[in-house]
């Protein structure tokens, strides 16, 4: 806040300009409080109206020097606090306000450590999804960025514990980790994990040996950008049709198909039933694609119409999101 402190200090200059001279006029011409405020404010806005007082030749020397002395400053305050207002910091301060209210209030949130251009195209899902997240970035020309993007954000050092204390790390739902260092990457996870044993973590790894150090850390998975880019590169070149259904079928401007991983609660409709029972296609219009039994580590893909639907397990779909939608409800839905 370095515009808001400047302004403060000039205020504080103008107060002790106003309140010497009154203390001065009090002792040269034994006047009251009030009397000498008067012959104060007159004096500096060099209005002209008549004294309250005979003056003295001490107090017209004095007044000279208040004079001279407010003319400047007086002037001076006035035009850096109008250049303040015009130039729209105090609509900053209100965003900011608004934004800090905005992580105070945060519960069941994303973290975002480190807003590069990985980071931002993470920012960009989060915002299509609508959830709830705050993005942690200490570098000053990204974080002007995040505020004409009108991105919750904090101004700091994701490996210090404080900073992620700010952004309510007990309270959050989950955490990635996308700093351009791995050894940054580590510590994050690290604390991170010390901080909330339930956080779910995902974390960039830049060297293909960093993956291990990051799991050990504390991370639920790890990505490697250049691995997703080398893959995705050679699957164009060895499989230019499948790439192009994933890229303009699966998302176009007409209809976006979600994956979504849902999970099946005890007292759900859906529950201890046969797949080929629960009817999901036909009663959501969504694609079954795997299905992971709560004692089991892997997922089953293709799942056959016999499997048993259980509580706890998780069910891998695709479809629209209102189809998706309509499957967390069944999926939550407790049976008659």
């Amino acid at each position: 806040m370095p515009n808001m402190k400047r302004i403060m200090i000039l205020v504080l200059v103008l107060l002790f300009l106003v309140f010497g001279a009154t203390a001065g006029y009090i002792i040269l011409l034994d006047l009251s409080f009030v009397d000498a405020l008067y012959m104060t404010i007159i004096t500096i806005s060099t209005v002209g109206y008549t004294e309250v007082a005979e003056m003295t030749k001490a107090a017209q020397v004095f007044s000279i020097f208040v004079i001279v002395t407010s003319v400047g400053t007086v002037g001076f305050v006035i035009s850096r606090i109008g250049a303040f207002f015009t130039r729209g910091h105090l609509n900053e301060i209100w965003r900011r306000n608004r934004m800090e209210k905005n992580i105070e209030h945060l519960k069941d949130h994303y973290i975002i450590a480190g807003s590069g251009e990985t980071g931002f195209y993470i920012i960009q899902q989060f915002q299509n999804r609508g959830v709830p997240f705050v993005v942690i970035e200490k570098d000053s020309e990204v974080i002007e960025e995040l505020k004409e993007a009108e991105v919750d954000h904090i101004a700091g050092d994701a490996t210090h514990e404080e900073v992620l204390r700010r952004a309510h790390i007990e309270r959050a739902k989950g955490l990635v980790a996308t700093l351009s260092k791995d050894a940054d990457n580590v510590f994050v996870v690290l604390t991170a994990r010390q901080m909330n044993k339930n956080l779910h973590i995902v974390a960039r790894a830049i060297d293909k040996n960093a993956h291990q150090k990051l799991k050990r850390a504390g991370a639920n998975y790890t990505v490697s950008p250049n691995e997703i880019g080398g893959r995705k590169m050679a699957a164009m070149m060895l499989k230019p049709s499948t790439t192009y259904f994933m890229e303009n079928i699966i998302h176009t401007e007409d209809i976006t198909l979600e994956l979504e991983e849902i999970e099946i609660f005890p007292k759900s409709r859906l529950c201890h039933k046969r797949l080929e029972e629960a009817r999901i296609s036909d009663r959501t219009g969504l694609i079954v694609l795997a299905i992971k039994h709560d004692e089991d580590e892997k997922f089953r893909f293709n799942p056959r119409a016999e499997e048993i639907l259980s509580p706890h397990d998780k069910i891998i779909v695709i479809g629209q999101q209102d189809q998706i939608d309509t499957l967390k409800d069944l999926a939550k839905e407790q049976a008659e």
